[in-house]
C-alpha cells in the first residue's frame, strides 16, 4: 500500500480541517488523520458559529478561501449580528447551527476532495531526521515578503513521516498538528476523574511523550463545557426570548439566496441566575474540580466556570446564560455560560434553581478538561515550530480556545506548509491585515498563559479590520495563494468596482434644498438645509443611515446588503479609517526591518540582559515584532535600530 503524502494532517476539528483543505486544493496530495470518523467537524462545546470578533474570523476565513464559513451558512438554524447599538467595528455575526448537520457537511467535504484522504487512525510519533550542517535554511530563504521572512535555520531536524497506533509509518514532509483538546486530555466532574477526549471520546495518547522527545514543551491548559438539557423538561414561558434578526448577510461569498425566513427556524432563550443559584455554589465550591485541587491546568480567562464567575466576581447579584438548541433533530439544549465541574448532584441542584429548569433533566453532565498544549513561541508567523523543520501547529494546541481561532490557524498553516512544500514564499498575515493577523502575530510574539480568545480589544486597527471588508483585505491573497478560483475572484472585483462606483455617485450627488427634503430630515432628527448638500455629507450624519436615504434619493441602484453596508460604513467613517491608515504606515516602518537571522542579542551592546532572553527566545522577524514583545522596551528597540544601521 502507498503510505506517502506531501502533508499530514493530525486532527479532524476545526483547524485540522481548514488545514487539510487548504494543502489538498493548492494540490499537494494530504492525509487527514483521526481517531473518529464520526466526530469530523465536531462542536464539542456549544454549537454555534461566530461572535464578538469570532465572526470576523469566520468572514476572513472565508475571504482566504476558506470552509467554516460556507459550511456554517447552510447549517444555520439562528442568525443574529451582535453589538448593532456599538460602531461598525465591532458589529459581529453569531448562527446558532445544527450540530449534527455541520458535521455532516464537513465530513462530505473533506471525502469529496480530490487530493484528499481521511483516515481513522490515532498518529503517536513523528519521524525526523538530522539536518546536515549548521541549521538548514527553509524554502523560504529567499522569499521576499516585505515585511517579514521566515527561516528555520535554528531547526536541528527535519520531519519525514509519522507513526499511527497500529504501527503504520507514513513517508511525508510536512505535518500539522491540530490535535485540539485530546492529548494525554482527562475530563473532572467533582472529585471524578478519567482519561477521556470531549463527548467522552477516547483521549490522544502517546504523541506528548513524543513531542516531548523532540524538544517540544507541553504545559497543561483547561477548558470545560455545560450540561445538556432536554427540551421537554424545559418551562419556557418562564424565560426571555431571543430571536434571530430579520436581514442576513451570509458569512460565505459562495452562499446565495440566503434570508431570514429560511434561516431562522429556532428561537433562543435567556434565563439569569439568582441568590439559590448562587448559595448552592458557594455552599459546594470545595467539591468542584476547580477548587479541589484536582485541576492543575490554567483555564480560560474570558470564558470561566460559573464557579469561576462568582469567586471572581462575587458582589454580581445574578450571571446571564444562554439556552440554545443543538439541533432541528435532537431535543438537547445548550445551556451556554453555566460550565462546571461540579458532581452531577450538584449540578441538578444548580440547574433545578434556574426559573423554567424546575424540572430539569440532564442529558449530558458538564465537566472540565485538562490537556497539553504548546508554547506558541516556539513557532514561526507561519505556525511552523522554529526548532523542527516541517512541522507546523494549529487551534487548541498552540493555547487558544474556540472553534474559530483554531479554524483561522488551521488555514494559515495549511497554507504555509503547501507554500513551503512548492517552493513558494510564505503567507505572512500581519495586524493591519486581519484579526487572523492579530491572533497569531499574539500568539507568536508574546504567547499565552492561559487559553487565548479573539476579541475586539486585541486588535490597534479594529476600525479597518471590520466583518464587511474582510473580501477586500483579504480575497486577494487567498486568489494569489491558489485557493480562489477565478469566477469567485471576478465577482468580488465586481463588488468592488460596485462599492467605488456607490461612494463615488454619493460624494457627487447634490440634493437641493425642498420641504419634502426638509421634512425627511425633521423626520429623522436631524438638521434641517438651506442650500444643496451632498448624499454623502448627509449620509456622514449619525442619525441618517443609508437605506433611510432611499426616500430623497431617486436614482439609487439596486444593491446587494453587503455592498450597501460597506458603502455606508466607508462614507461615515471614512475621517476616522484615513487616520488608522495613516497609523498603520508609520507601523510599517518597523516592520519594514528585517532582524538578521542568526543575530546573537547578547552580544549587542546595550540591550538589558531581560530583553536579550526575550529576543533569543522568540526570534523575532522584523523591528515591529520585537517591539510587542513583553519585556522588550522602546529603548532596547533605539538600540537594535542604532545596531541594524552600523551593520548596513
Amino acid at each position: 500500500m502507498d503510505r506517502k503524502c506531501k502533508v499530514a494532517v493530525i486532527g479532524a476539528g476545526h483547524a485540522g480541517i481548514e488545514a487539510a483543505l487548504a494543502s489538498a486544493r493548492m494540490g499537494l496530495s494530504t492525509v487527514l488523520f483521526t481517531t473518529n470518523l464520526d466526530a469530523v467537524g465536531n462542536m464539542p462545546c456549544n454549537p454555534s458559529v461566530g461572535g464578538t470578533a469570532k465572526g470576523h474570523l469566520v468572514f476572513e476565513i472565508d475571504a482566504l478561501g476558506g470552509e467554516m464559513g460556507y459550511a456554517a451558512d447552510r447549517a444555520t438554524i439562528q442568525s443574529r449580528t451582535l453589538n448593532l447599538g456599538k460602531g461598525a467595528a465591532v458589529h459581529s455575526k453569531r448562527v446558532q447551527a445544527d450540530r449534527d448537520l455541520y458535521k455532516r457537511i464537513m465530513k462530505k467535504t473533506l471525502e469529496g476532495e480530490k487530493n484528499l484522504r481521511l483516515v481513522q487512525s490515532e498518529i503517536v510519533d513523528i519521524i525526523t531526521e538530522k539536518i546536515d550542517g549548521a541549521g538548514e535554511k527553509s524554502a523560504f530563504a529567499n522569499a521576499d515578503v516585505n515585511s517579514e521572512n521566515c527561516f528555520s535555520s535554528l531547526a536541528a531536524e527535519r520531519v519525514v513521516g509519522v507513526v499511527t497506533h497500529l504501527g503504520e509509518v507514513w513517508e511525508c514532509s510536512r505535518v500539522i498538528i491540530a490535535a485540539g483538546t485530546f492529548l494525554e486530555s482527562q475530563i473532572f466532574v467533582g472529585d471524578r476523574v478519567y482519561s477521556a477526549g470531549p463527548d467522552g471520546m477516547m483521549p490522544a495518547r502517546g504523541l506528548s511523550a513524543a513531542l516531548i522527545s523532540h524538544g517540544v514543551p507541553l504545559r497543561r491548559f483547561k477548558t470545560g463545557t455545560p450540561a445538556r438539557v432536554h427540551r421537554r423538561s424545559i418551562d419556557f414561558s418562564a424565560l426571555e426570548v431571543q430571536s434571530g434578526e430579520e436581514e442576513v448577510q451570509p458569512f460565505s461569498a459562495r452562499t446565495e439566496g440566503m434570508s431570514a425566513s429560511g434561516v431562522n427556524l429556532a428561537d433562543c432563550h435567556v434565563v439569569y441566575t439568582n441568590a439559590d443559584t448562587h448559595r448552592i455554589i458557594r455552599d459546594n465550591l470545595e467539591r468542584s474540580a476547580m477548587y479541589s485541587g484536582n485541576i492543575t491546568g490554567t483555564g480560560p480567562r474570558y470564558c470561566p466556570s460559573i464557579e469561576t464567575k462568582l469567586v471572581r466576581f462575587a458582589d454580581k447579584e445574578r450571571h446571564q446564560l444562554f439556552i440554545e438548541p443543538c439541533g432541528l433533530e435532537t431535543d438537547e439544549m445548550y445551556i451556554q455560560g453555566f460550565s462546571t465541574s461540579m458532581p452531577t448532584d450538584v449540578q441538578y441542584d444548580m440547574l433545578r434553581s434556574l426559573n423554567g429548569f424546575e424540572n430539569a433533566e440532564i442529558m449530558r453532565y458538564a465537566y472540565a478538561i485538562e490537556y497539553d498544549s504548546v508554547d506558541p513561541t516556539e513557532l514561526y508567523p507561519t505556525l511552523e515550530f522554529k526548532r523542527i523543520k516541517g512541522l507546523y501547529g494549529a487551534g487548541q494546541f498552540n493555547g487558544t480556545s474556540g472553534y474559530e481561532e483554531a479554524a483561522a490557524q488551521g488555514i494559515v498553516a495549511g497554507i504555509n506548509a503547501a507554500l513551503a512544500e512548492l517552493s513558494r514564499e510564505p503567507m505572512i498575515l500581519t495586524r493591519d491585515s486581519s484579526y487572523i493577523g492579530t491572533l497569531i502575530d499574539d500568539l507568536v510574539t508574546k504567547g499565552t498563559e492561559e487559553p487565548y480568545r479573539m476579541m475586539t480589544s486585541r486588535s490597534e486597527y479594529r476600525l479597518i479590520l471590520r466583518q464587511d471588508n474582510a473580501d477586500e483585505r483579504l480575497t486577494p491573497i487567498g486568489y494569489r495563494v491558489g485557493l480562489i478560483g477565478e469566477e469567485r475572484y471576478r465577482k468580488f472585483l465586481e463588488k468592488q468596482e460596485q462599492i467605488a462606483s456607490e461612494k463615488e455617485r454619493l460624494a457627487r450627488t447634490t440634493v437641493p434644498p425642498s420641504e419634502e427634503v426638509n421634512a425627511f430630515l425633521l423626520a429623522n432628527n436631524s438638521t434641517k438645509i438651506t442650500t444643496g448638500i451632498k448624499l454623502s455629507e448627509l449620509l456622514r450624519r449619525p442619525e441618517i443611515g443609508y437605506e433611510a436615504l432611499a426616500e430623497i434619493d431617486a436614482e439609487r441602484p439596486n444593491l446587494s446588503h453587503g455592498v450597501r453596508l460597506s458603502v455606508e460604513i466607508g462614507v461615515k467613517y471614512e475621517g476616522y479609517i484615513r487616520r488608522e491608515f495613516a497609523e498603520v504606515e508609520r507601523q510599517k516602518r518597523l516592520e519594514e526591518k528585517r532582524l538578521p537571522e542568526g543575530i546573537d542579542y547578547f552580544k549587542v551592546t546595550g540591550i538589558r540582559r531581560e530583553a536579550a532572553e526575550k529576543l533569543d527566545k522568540i526570534r523575532p522577524t522584523n523591528l515591529g515584532q520585537a517591539s510587542r514583545i513583553s519585556g522588550v522596551s522602546p529603548a532596547d528597540i533605539s538600540v537594535l535600530l542604532i545596531y541594524l544601521t552600523s551593520r548596513g
